[in-house]
């Protein structure tokens, strides 16, 4: 695969591609989580990265030895890649990918039209015309310098309320639920074998919203042609939420797409019966092709006091992980 060009990587990877000698001997003695969940038919258990924590030799220790794809956690937004109009910035992004196709991960990008991170430049647009070419551009570009390179986009991200109405943003309130067509449609022409994804948190039960999610996948979808593959649900779960993620994959998947995916997992708590909850729901439904993690370890992660993931604060397996691969062994 190869890299990206014009991109000086050598302090990057001077670091980050290091593996250490140091690992403790626990830590060292890991079972592949991902490859035990690609046994079971699944294409990947991944992780977020980027530069910062693809800069710490123990997190990609186990990056390397447990997951087989990486989701950018914040490099690939719009406020990263087009802080001003028409002005890329790669610098994160390229890193990113590089790292993935020199290791032989996956990455699934993320994510192409979200209300947030965004640049004040594009929320301060009012007419439909502008707002479309600007998506259009912003899209072309991004997607189109990865095209071939990623397994799936998270196209739009996060644009549902709880009942299942659009949120309001920039885009819905200019362009009204169009401006899903005009996204998927621009990423479709920049990259043409990526799968493409709508991605939302809060779909962890048969709720309101999933039907919402469900109901416009199945407009959108509904014209004749397939733009929207995938439905990603972030699975964001406070302790014991795990109970009805069974039943919100089952609903996502009855919307007609080929997959449903868990793209952002993380547990408050990071209870081993809450893990094999998950796991044992995407088990059950043949469309839920994946898992990612939002992160390795609970150093790093967003919801560090909750310790929602797999790996401690010093990057040892939890009692969760342990039951996870024995579930899937």
């Amino acid at each position: 695969m190869q890299l990206i060009q014009g991109v000086s990587l050598a302090v990057f990877f001077s670091s980050a591609l290091a593996v250490p000698a140091t690992l403790t001997p626990r830590a060292a003695a890991l079972s592949d989580l991902n490859g035990k969940f690609v046994a079971k038919g699944k294409k990947f258990w991944g992780s977020c990265a980027d530069s910062n924590t693809l800069g710490i030799s123990q997190n990609v220790a186990i990056l390397q030895s447990d997951f087989g794809q990486v989701t950018p956690e914040n490099s690939m937004k719009w406020d990263a890649t087009e802080p001003s109009q028409n002005s890329f910035s790669y610098t994160g992004s390229d890193a990113l990918v590089n790292w993935a196709t020199t290791n032989n991960k996956l990455i699934r990008g993320h994510t192409l039209v979200w209300h947030s991170q965004l640049p004040s430049w594009v929320s301060s647009i009012g007419d439909a015309a502008s707002l479309t070419s600007v998506i259009q551009n912003h899209i072309s570009n991004l997607a189109g310098r990865y095209a071939g390179k990623l397994y799936a986009w998270d196209v739009c991200n996060e644009i549902f309320n709880e009942d299942g109405s659009l949120r309001s943003s920039v885009f819905s309130n200019v362009l009204g639920e169009n401006f899903v067509t005009i996204a998927f449609t621009a990423a479709r022409a920049a990259d043409s074998t990526a799968k493409l994804y709508i991605n939302d948190y809060n779909l962890d039960s048969a709720n309101a919203k999933v039907q919402g999610m469900v109901s416009l996948v199945q407009r959108v979808n509904g014209g004749g042609t397939t733009l929207i593959d995938g439905i990603g649900t972030q699975m964001h779960l406070s302790a014991g939420g795990a109970g009805g993620a069974q039943a919100a994959l089952t609903a996502l998947a009855a919307s007609g797409v080929s997959e449903v995916a868990i793209t952002e997992l993380d547990i408050a708590g990071g209870a081993a019966s809450d893990y094999t909850a998950v796991v044992d729901a995407c088990l059950a439904v043949s469309q839920c092709v994946a898992i990612t993690s939002w992160g390795v370890s609970d150093a790093n992660s967003w919801r560090a006091s909750t310790t929602p993931l797999l790996f401690d604060n010093n990057y040892q397996p939890k009692a969760a992980y342990d039951t996870v691969i024995a579930a899937l062994s």
